[in-house]
C-alpha cells in the first residue's frame, strides 16, 4: 500500500475545519456518489483513487464516521479523529512575532505527573522546536503573546490543565532574554 499520509493528514484537517460535510446518496454506492460529488474537485483518476484510498482508511481506523440524516449522509470526525487532525495542525502550529515588542514576557510553567511523561517530553520538544528559551527546567519564555498557541498545544498532549501561561512586566534575566531573542530597546 502506498504511503498516503499527507493526503489523510490534509483530509483529517479539512474535517477539523469544517466540521462535518454532507453527501447526497441514493442507493448506489457510496464511493461512485462520492466521486460524482466531488467530480470537479477532483478530476484526475490518481486523485480520486487517492481520495477513496483516503476516506475508507479513516473509516478503518475510526477517525472518520458516517451517519445517515435526511437522505443524506453526514461525515464527521470521531473523538480519535479530532485528536489525529490535531497533531497534523500541531506539526504546523508557529508562535507570533511582531515587529514592536510590548515589553512583556511570557513564560511557560509546567508541573506535569510522571505518568503522563510522554505529554511532557513532546510540550517540552515542541518549545524548543518553536524557539523558545528555557530559563529552568518547567519554565520557558517567549517574548510576544501566544497563549491561544500554549493552550492548542497543550490540549493537543492532553496536559493542559498543568501547563501555566504567565505574563511577567520584567525577569531578572532580561538581559539573557533580550540577548537570545535579539530584541533591542
Amino acid at each position: 500500500m502506498r504511503n498516503h499520509h499527507g493526503y489523510t493528514s490534509q483530509l483529517l484537517k479539512l474535517l477539523l475545519n469544517a466540521g462535518a460535510f454532507y453527501l447526497a446518496l441514493g442507493n448506489k454506492n457510496f464511493s461512485s456518489k462520492l466521486l460524482s460529488a466531488l467530480r470537479k474537485e477532483i478530476k484526475q483518476k490518481q486523485e480520486r483513487e487517492k481520495f477513496i484510498w483516503t476516506i475508507n482508511y479513516l473509516r478503518r481506523k475510526k477517525y472518520i464516521e458516517y451517519k445517515e440524516i435526511g437522505g443524506k449522509t453526514r461525515i464527521t470526525l470521531t473523538e480519535e479523529g479530532k485528536r489525529k487532525a490535531l497533531i497534523y495542525n500541531l506539526e504546523s502550529i508557529v508562535l507570533p512575532t511582531f515587529p514592536m515588542w510590548d515589553g512583556k514576557w511570557r513564560m511557560i510553567a509546567f508541573d506535569i505527573p510522571e505518568q503522563l511523561r510522554r505529554g511532557r517530553d513532546a510540550l517540552r520538544h515542541k518549545l524548543i522546536d518553536l524557539g523558545c528559551v528555557q530559563l529552568q527546567k518547567s519554565l520557558w519564555v517567549w517574548p510576544y503573546e501566544c497563549k491561544d498557541e500554549i493552550d492548542f498545544i497543550a490540549e493537543s498532549f492532553q496536559i493542559g490543565k498543568y501547563v501555566h501561561y504567565i505574563v511577567a512586566d520584567s525577569v531578572t534575566s532580561e538581559k539573557y532574554l533580550l540577548y537570545k531573542f535579539g530584541i533591542h530597546r
